[in-house]
């Protein structure tokens, strides 16, 4: 699939749909119930948790974004995540990366320990680990390619031909990079899963997420659960993330270039021990990036030379970043992990993940590039080393 394949589907979905008075920008259905033809004549929706227009419009867009066969949009990111989940029986195996968010750690770890299923977690980059896995025949592998917050890259392909010699099922967190410069799918996976509150809405205005599937009856299997356990998404938020939808490959572009001017800067600065993004010919996933990615994507960290004095000198003095959790807005944000977004995660396993004190997250907006890098070249000459 092109980019302009792609942008041509974000713009045009659910656009001239609407069949009663002929608008161009299909309306947001509020109600939440819908009237039957006749006794026992129930029409194509009944009550909004179980089904709703504005929500089936982006549902439908989001699925061919990532050429699956049916999306589910939920409340949430993480309900989406615990939508997943309710695939998994109590003797089920599911196998997560030791470096994942920290808020997908905290839900797979603590539903593991009320016996929702078992829990495994690796390193999925490292072949011997994913092999004693594989070995403990998991039914489900639970794959975030960028990681969140080291950018470790894992080989996608790889892991779904393996899954498939295990009946294994394989779900990939792509809301680092959306459909616009990775399509799981294609590489083999079975579910995609996106917060839609990051790049696919891209305002940060929208909380929401959204389950696409490989399969017409695994979509229908999971359309039950969330409709069962209550945690599909609102038709006004459904409206919004799909006004944002329409301008994703535009923002993509320029996210990215900004990106990339940014890591040229701060790679090799005085100030920064170490630069996490896969664009780098020395990031240990370079190669594989180039590969199953179509662009490396607008999220990237660095260690500054220190500790939290140093981090607290830069952040300071950094304009045109807000410091904020979440990630994919227009606008520019900053972060410490091991305080804010993987705060949910004890000492040792930020420490088994690589996440230092030191350690800082920029989710790059659509911001002028050339203030973006002064910004940041007025804040790493502000550190004291």
């Amino acid at each position: 699939m092109s980019k302009k394949n792609l942008a041509t589907i974000a713009v045009r979905g659910g656009i001239e749909s609407d069949g009663q008075y002929k608008a161009v920008v299909p309306p947001i259905y509020l109600s939440s119930t819908y009237a039957f033809d006749g006794f026992d004549q129930k029409g194509p929706y009944d009550y909004s948790r179980c089904g709703n227009p504005s929500r089936d419009i982006l549902a439908n867009t989001l699925a061919e974004l990532e050429q699956g066969a049916h999306g589910i949009v939920t409340a949430t990111g993480t309900a989406g995540m615990h939508l997943v989940c309710q695939l998994l029986n109590p003797d089920d195996l599911l196998v997560v990366p030791h470096d994942c968010y920290g808020g997908s750690y905290r839900l797979f770890v603590n539903l593991a320990k009320r016996g929702a299923f078992k829990l495994q977690v690796i390193d999925q980059t490292n072949p011997a680990e994913l092999d004693a896995a594989f070995a403990a025949q998991p039914k489900m592998i639970w794959v975030e390619t960028p990681s969140n917050p080291l950018l470790r890259i894992t080989d996608v392909k790889d892991i779904c031909q393996r899954a498939k010699q295990h009946n294994t099922l394989v779900a990939v967190d792509n809301t680092f990079l959306s459909p616009v410069f990775q399509q799981p799918l294609t590489l083999g996976a079975d579910i995609v899963v996106h917060s839609t509150t990051k790049y696919l809405n891209g305002h940060s205005d929208v909380v929401g997420g959204v389950v696409i599937t490989k399969t017409a009856e695994l979509g229908e299997e999971l359309a039950w659960w969330a409709n069962c356990i209550g945690i599909t998404g609102s038709a006004f938020d459904s409206y919004l993330t799909l006004r944002g939808v329409r301008t994703l490959v535009p923002r993509m572009k320029q996210h990215l270039e900004n990106a990339l001017a940014l890591v040229e800067l701060l790679d090799g600065h005085q100030a920064v021990k170490q630069v996490y993004h896969p664009s780098l010919p020395s990031h240990p996933g370079h190669e594989i990036a180039k590969t199953q990615q179509q662009g490396f994507g607008a999220m990237l960290s660095f260690e500054l030379v220190g500790g939290t004095d140093q981090v607290t000198q830069f952040i300071n003095a950094l304009a045109h970043f807000s410091l904020a959790e979440s990630l994919g807005g227009t606008e520019s944000l900053v972060c410490h992990p091991a305080t804010m977004t993987h705060a949910a995660m004890d000492e040792a396993a930020q420490l088994k993940a690589g996440i230092t004190q030191s350690l800082i997250r920029f989710s790059v907006g659509i911001e002028d590039k050339d203030e973006l890098v002064d910004a940041v070249k007025t804040a790493l000459a502000a550190v004291k080393i």
